[in-house]
């Protein structure tokens, strides 16, 4: 069956604020690639670190809310962490979930990682293997 899929498509995030959510992902690197409507519901598609990231504001008061299904973060390689970590918060992100890298050396052959979350909560993940 495996033969049927042509390959990963996007990562949906719903935002409450679809121009702010855009300024944020474009102020540390992302593109927009294409923007649109379904009814009331805006969407935005944003190339960021090699992933597609759909963005989708629902009309007001129709935010769904995190539960069973839903994705805790994402995570996008680089190649030095104190690196991007630096330029990010360069463009001004302060939102770093803990003041320092955790490095992990058992996990998954040996990583290092670090969370920064967007404006709408959702967490981003800097990943360096080692």
């Amino acid at each position: 069956m495996k033969e049927l899929y042509k390959g990963f498509a996007h990562v949906a995030i719903t935002t409450v604020d679809m121009d702010e959510s855009i300024a944020f992902y474009e102020k540390i690197g992302g593109t927009v690639t294409a923007r649109s409507s379904a009814g009331e519901k805006l969407l935005a598609l944003v190339e960021f670190g090699g992933l597609v990231l759909e963005l989708i504001q629902p009309p007001e008061g129709e935010l769904v809310p995190a539960g069973v299904g839903s994705i805790p973060h994402f995570a996008v390689y680089v190649d030095d962490l104190e690196k991007a970590a630096a330029a990010i918060k360069d463009a001004g992100v302060i939102s770093f979930m803990t003041p320092e890298k955790r490095v992990l050396p058992d996990t998954f052959g040996g990583l290092q990682n670090w969370f920064f979350t967007g404006p709408s909560g959702e967490q981003i993940e800097l990943l360096q293997m080692l």
